[in-house]
């Protein structure tokens, strides 16, 4: 779920009407309001008109909070909830002029012909027309008053505020900020097939420009569709942002093998991309990957990242927290521990999770990390490690699980690590000050070795 980037409308789709765009798209909302992944509700539109409502549904997400907060200014009760989809649909796209995707009076003609053409809006399309108007006429007061509303200023559940800023209280609003930004696509080369700079050459010859980032990425300058770039299917890189391409490094560097090749477990392995880099990132190091996955409709795409890389692990179906289930006794050099989190640093990604999310997920979750540690932390070796990182800013799935780990767990020492990686910013993330990661997601890492006997 790491690595999406958004989409953008393609030339052929210019011919499609624009109220139909709005109507999948605010069907794509309503989904999402009812409890519905974005993954999932996107990958229900046509695939031929799916890159503009993507590109549209992302735009929505992310101003979702105003919308939500010129509505109640607009009406005195909330309408039905594909109407109520509709009419956000519209102010998302339409409260500001700078940025807007199309001319205010365009969307609300066309949210209100979109309204017009599904049954079930259809009796509420002259209630939006006259919002809609209304917001036009008064567009200047309405924002002023939503601006004084902390959901409508940042666009995130104020429960997701107030954490924030007591987690982070010198930073959560630039982490707001960003989170409202569109991430960069960022590449990681397969140094096993080709190298960063001869990548890097070959995209200039062919008029695409990349910076370097960490180890062994490329951030492209302007997102591509992912099957147009050269190397694709030679496996010469994947797609991966810049703060997970740490992992692989951080577990790695320096780690000897006590017999034979590197036993190297990944307890939550899908899709696969870390899998993937742990097995580069050894090079000539003999290293025997383990991928485990629970979820067996995903486990799949482990093997099909791997074929396309021209890499070998052992995928099994199975629980990490329940190492009787699968595990041969035989102790691991390394583990990398991914664990299932609230996805609060991917929200420039995935802007539909600050929506889908409760404040009660984190101490949920919380739960399960505490176990998937204490369950892994014996198959460690003596003089072994283990890395565990989550793609939160939460400080409840990051530094308040490994000071709680720590305290129980007196054979553990916290070896170096990046902590809390907060996105976007090289210059607020408390990272490795001498490892360039450029524009990134938010993530926390923490290095865990058991001293040998």
């Amino acid at each position: 779920m790491h690595d999406s980037n958004d989409s953008s409308p393609s030339a052929s789709l210019q011919q499609t009407p624009l109220w139909l765009q709005l109507q999948l798209t605010a069907g794509v909302l309503a989904q999402i309001r009812s409890g519905v992944s974005g993954a999932a509700a996107f990958e229900a539109v046509d695939p031929a008109l799916r890159p503009g409502v993507q590109a549209l549904g992302f735009h929505v997400l992310r101003w979702l909070g105003r919308a939500e907060a010129l509505r109640r200014h607009l009406a005195r009760r909330t309408p039905p909830p594909q109407a109520d989809a509709v009419l956000c649909t519209a102010l998302a796209l339409g409260w500001q002029a700078e940025g807007a995707p199309y001319e205010p009076f365009t969307l609300v003609d066309q949210a209100v012909e979109a309204a017009k053409r599904q049954p079930q809006t259809r009796a509420q399309a002259s209630f939006i027309n006259a919002c809609l108007r209304r917001f036009l006429r008064e567009r200047d007061e309405l924002v002023d008053a939503t601006d004084r509303e902390p959901v409508a200023q940042w666009n995130h559940p104020r429960w997701w505020i107030e954490r924030l800023r007591r987690d982070h209280p010198r930073d959560w609003q630039e982490v707001l900020r960003a989170n409202n930004r569109q991430a960069p696509m960022t590449l990681r080369i397969n140094t096993l097939k080709t190298s960063v700079e001869a990548y890097r050459l070959g995209m200039v010859a062919g008029t695409l420009s990349g910076t370097p980032v960490a180890e062994s990425g490329l951030q492209l300058a302007q997102p591509r569709p992912v099957r147009a770039l050269p190397g694709f299917e030679r496996g010469e890189f994947s797609v991966q942002d810049a703060a997970a391409q740490l992992a692989a490094p951080l577990l790695l560097e320096g780690l000897q093998a006590q017999a034979g090749a590197l036993r190297v477990l990944d307890a939550c392995a899908a899709p696969g991309g870390k899998t993937a880099h742990l097995i580069e990132r050894a090079g000539a190091v003999p290293i025997e990957v383990t991928a485990l996955e629970l979820d067996a409709a995903r486990a799949p795409r482990i093997d099909d990242t791997l074929a396309r890389l021209g890499l070998t692990a052992q995928v099994l179906v199975a629980d990490a927290a329940r190492p009787e289930q699968w595990w041969d006794g035989r102790p691991f050099d390394a583990i990398l521990l991914d664990a299932p989190c609230t996805a609060s640093g991917i929200v420039r990604r995935h802007p539909d999770v600050r929506w889908l999310r409760r404040e009660s997920d984190i101490e949920q979750l919380a739960v399960q990390q505490a176990m998937l540690l204490a369950a892994l932390w014996p198959l460690v070796r003596p003089g072994g490690r283990l890395l565990y990182c989550t793609c939160s800013v939460f400080r409840a799935e990051g530094m308040h699980q490994i000071d709680a780990f720590l305290a129980h767990n007196t054979d553990a020492r916290l070896l170096p690590s990046p902590g809390h990686l907060l996105p976007q910013s090289g210059r607020i993330a408390s990272g490795l000050p001498d490892n360039a990661l450029g524009d990134h997601d938010g993530f926390f890492y923490a290095l865990l070795e058991k001293p040998a006997r």
